[in-house]
C-alpha cells in the first residue's frame, strides 16, 4: 500500500486533509482518504502524516498488504507502537503465519517542541461511556489542568453514515457541550466507509475487533496541532476486557510524542457509569445509546426497542432515573419488553448478571426475573453450541465427517417427502 499526495484544502463549506491510498497486493481499487471539519476548526486540522498511517495500518494488515509506504517523517514511538498493535491483532485474530505489514517510512530524528499548555479532547458520541468520561473528567481534574477535557470530537462516517441522523445528533449535543464547557468539533471522514458494506456482511467483525481503536486514533492525530491528549471511552471494565478493537493494550500504541491516546473508564462497569450519570439532568436530556441511526428523528434518537436501548433503560430503572428522562419512548420497562427485545450475546452477558442484582435491590423483582430468564436462555444456547462443537470435533477427527453427511441426507430426504 502506498499513501501519496498528502494535502490540505478547502472543499466547499469544509476544511479537508486527504491522501491517495493505492493498494499494491490485494487488488482493491485506490481511493482518496479524507478527514474534514467545519471552517471554525480549520486551524485545528493539521496535515499530519500520522493520521493517514494510523488510518491505513489495520486495513493493510487485514487485506494482506506487505507494506505501507509513506514519504514522510513519522514518530519512532508511533512506528514501534503500530508494530506492537499489529502483533496483538495477529495473536488474537489471525494465525502466527500472518505477516505483519512493514512500515516503510522515515522516522523523525528530532523531538517536536513541547506545547504549553496542553489541551485535551475526547470522542463524544452522547452515549453512556462518553458521558461518563466527561463527567469523571470534570470531577477529577481542575479546569486548567492539561488533561481537563476542552473539546468533544463527534465523527461522521464511523458509526453513522446518514447525514440527517448526524445533524440530529449534533444538534442534541451542541447545547450540552456548552453547559459542560467544551467545544463540539464535528468531523467527517471516509476512513471506514470504504470497508463498511462488506464488513456489515461479516457482522462488523473487522470494525469491532481490529479497526475501531486505530480509526478513532487516526482522527485524533489529524487534530494534534490543537490537542495533546485525546481520550477514548472504554466499553468494558477491567475484569471483562478481552480481545477487542478498543482494548487498551492496543490503544496505547497509537500514541506519538506529540499526541497521547488515553483509555478512560476502565475502573467502572456500565452500571456504575449509569449510576454516575443518573442524577445529571443535562445528561438525561441528551443521552443517545441507540445504534439504529436510520430511525433517528429530531428529538428522538433512541428507538427503545433494540437490545442496547433496553439494556440502558433497565440500568436507568435500577438507578431510579428512567422516569426522569424523555429520551426514550416510555418511562418504564415491562417484563414483556425484556422478553421481546433482549438478546444476550457473549460479549456483554456479564452486564445482565450485574443488572439482575441491581434490579432486585431497586425493588423490581419482575424485571430481575425477566433478565434471569434471558440469562438462562443464553446459557442454554451456549451449552448447545458447545455440544455441537464437541460433536463436530469428534466427527472430524474420528468419523471423517460422516455425522454431518448423514445429517444432510436426512434433511434432504425430509424436503423430498414434503
Amino acid at each position: 500500500m502506498r499513501i501519496e499526495d498528502l494535502k490540505k484544502e478547502s472543499t466547499g463549506p469544509r476544511a479537508r486533509i486527504s491522501a491517495k491510498v493505492i493498494w499494491e497486493d490485494c487488488g482493491r481499487p485506490p481511493f482518496d482518504l479524507y478527514i474534514e471539519t467545519e471552517p471554525e476548526f480549520e486551524s485545528a486540522l493539521s496535515l499530519n502524516p500520522h493520521a493517514f498511517l494510523v488510518a491505513c495500518i489495520m486495513p493493510a494488515l487485514h487485506y494482506g498488504e506487505k507494506r505501507v509506504l509513506l514519504d514522510a517523517d513519522i514518530c519512532p514511538e508511533l512506528k514501534i507502537g503500530l508494530e506492537t498493535a499489529m502483533g496483538w491483532i495477529r495473536h488474537w485474530f489471525y494465525t502466527p503465519a500472518k505477516e505483519l505489514v512493514k512500515i516503510d517510512a522515515k522516522t523523525r530524528s528530532s523531538m517536536p517542541l513541547p506545547r504549553t499548555p496542553g489541551r485535551a479532547g475526547f470522542f463524544f458520541s452522547g452515549g453512556i461511556d462518553s458521558f461518563a468520561t466527561l463527567k469523571a473528567n470534570r470531577l477529577n481534574y481542575p479546569f486548567k489542568h492539561p488533561l481537563s477535557i476542552r473539546d468533544g470530537i463527534l465523527v461522521y462516517g464511523l458509526e453513522m453514515d446518514e447525514p440527517e441522523a448526524f445533524v440530529h445528533v449534533r444538534e442534541s449535543l451542541s447545547g450540552m457541550a456548552s453547559e459542560m464547557g467544551i467545544e463540539l468539533m464535528p468531523v467527517y471522514t471516509n476512513l471506514y466507509l470504504n470497508y463498511r458494506d462488506e464488513d456489515a456482511r461479516n457482522g462488523f467483525n473487522f470494525w469491532t475487533n481490529k479497526f475501531m481503536g486505530s480509526a478513532l486514533a487516526a482522527v485524533a492525530h489529524a487534530f494534534s496541532g490543537r490537542l495533546t491528549a485525546v481520550s477514548i471511552a472504554s466499553s468494558f471494565d477491567i475484569p471483562n476486557l478481552g480481545p477487542h478493537g478498543l482494548n487498551p493494550i492496543l490503544n496505547q500504541n497509537y500514541s506519538s510524542a506529540d499526541l497521547r491516546i488515553i483509555n478512560d473508564g476502565l475502573n467502572l462497569t456500565r452500571l456504575q457509569k449509569v449510576m454516575l450519570l443518573s442524577r445529571d439532568n443535562a445528561v438525561l436530556r441528551n443521552l443517545r445509546v441507540c445504534n439504529h441511526f436510520k430511525r433517528y428523528r429530531a428529538g428522538n434518537l433512541n428507538c427503545g426497542r433494540c437490545e442496547k436501548c433496553l439494556r440502558t433503560m433497565l440500568a436507568l430503572v435500577s438507578a431510579g432515573a428512567l422516569r426522569h428522562t424523555d429520551v426514550f419512548p416510555c418511562k418504564d420497562v415491562t417484563r414483556e419488553m425484556v422478553r421481546e427485545f433482549v438478546f444476550i450475546k457473549d460479549s456483554f452477558a456479564f452486564w445482565y448478571t450485574e443488572l439482575s442484582g441491581a434490579l432486585k435491590k431497586a425493588g423490581r423483582p419482575d424485571l430481575a426475573a425477566a433478565v434471569d430468564e434471558k440469562i438462562e436462555e443464553y446459557q442454554h444456547g451456549k451449552s448447545i453450541k458447545k455440544i455441537k462443537r464437541m460433536i463436530k470435533h469428534f466427527d472430524d477427527k474420528f468419523l471423517s465427517g460422516h455425522v454431518v453427511k448423514i445429517n444432510r441426507i436426512i434433511i434432504d430426504r425430509a424436503k423430498v417427502l414434503k
